[in-house]
């Protein structure tokens, strides 16, 4: 009876453990305030002090073009915010791009370096802060799955700022890159000519439990099938519903995929997977030796030929 008393207390006690667990890794993941940028910097494992110069040469120029502060209304009632940018000197936009953050980013902010080359090639940029990042409204983090309903108000609003002409290159970093692949299988304008990816995960679910058994070194059960729960009832979606290489299975619109070869927070492997599920016309830009979200800055030149090749065809 002793020992049964004894298995009773200690079951008793790591369950307790595991709902202990979950509650803290979901609320230090999933909501808004807890997710901090320093330590999703930290644990990217690029050291990003060597690219503050180029960023800040970079930042005066962007900052010194007109732009507009805009807004619009999700779905789901919140307000979004985004910085949009017309073109260098010229009325009429024929072509645009809509830049998506990564986890804990902010639009403007994370994309002041490459807004710097879209600008130069003649785009208009639209650069929204991510549902419960930078100034627009959410307490629970979308991980692509939400967001990709938001990128759809996004591309609405932008062929109504620039015409039914307008045409539209989607590009996301990260969590922006995973945003972009999950919006492949929608139902997308026509507008919208091709999408650019880089460093994306394929879904919620795979990338916290690769960072869990890697990085951490602890077990992915009980805390990402806790938190699928807990997301399900708060947040309104399931951490692994949408991923992105199911999603671009039903991709139509050209692909280019880019990834550093040297990311150990969302593997290289990631992008392979998702590159081969891929339906639609696709391209892959492996970056030698770059960590997550560095590819730009570790080879620019590559990267911007890359970019303007892939533009070309699909843009005209």
């Amino acid at each position: 009876m002793g020992a049964l008393k004894n298995i009773a207390a200690a079951t008793g006690l790591f369950a307790a453990a595991g709902i202990g667990e979950t509650v803290y890794f979901y609320n230090r993941t999933m909501k808004r305030n807890n997710a901090k940028t320093e330590r999703t910097m930290k644990m990217s494992g690029t050291d990003w002090s060597k690219y503050f110069p180029l960023m800040e040469e970079r930042k005066d120029f962007v900052l010194d073009q007109p732009y507009n502060e805009v807004y619009i209304t999700s779905f789901d009632g919140l307000k979004l915010h985004a910085a949009y940018f017309p073109p260098i000197n010229d009325s009429e936009v024929k072509k645009a791009v809509i830049c998506f953050h990564g986890y804990t980013g902010e639009g403007l902010s994370n994309h002041v370096a490459i807004a710097d080359y879209f600008l130069k090639q003649g785009y208009a940029i639209l650069l929204p802060d991510a549902r419960a990042h930078g100034e627009s409204e959410g307490e629970y983090i979308g991980f692509g799955c939400l967001d990709r309903k938001d990128a759809l108000e996004w591309i609405d609003w932008l062929i109504d700022k620039c015409g039914k002409d307008v045409k539209i290159m989607l590009h996301g970093t990260s969590m922006g890159g995973a945003t972009v692949l999950m919006t492949s299988s929608l139902d997308l304008p026509d507008n919208v000519k091709g999408i650019v990816s880089d460093c994306a995960f394929t879904s919620p679910k795979e990338v916290f439990t690769h960072v869990l058994n890697n990085m951490y070194h602890l077990p992915a059960f009980p805390a990402i099938q806790g938190a699928d729960l807990i997301n399900k009832k708060l947040a309104g979606y399931g951490m692994d519903e949408c991923n992105a290489k199911r999603e671009v299975q039903k991709a139509k619109v050209p692909i280019l995929f880019i990834h550093g070869s040297a990311d150990t927070f969302v593997p290289c492997s990631m992008c392979d997977e998702i590159y081969d599920n891929c339906a639609s016309p696709k391209r892959k830009l492996i970056i030698e030796g770059a960590s997550h979200a560095e590819s730009y800055y570790k080879d620019m030149e590559t990267y911007e030929k890359a970019l303007t090749e892939f533009a070309e065809e699909i843009l005209g």
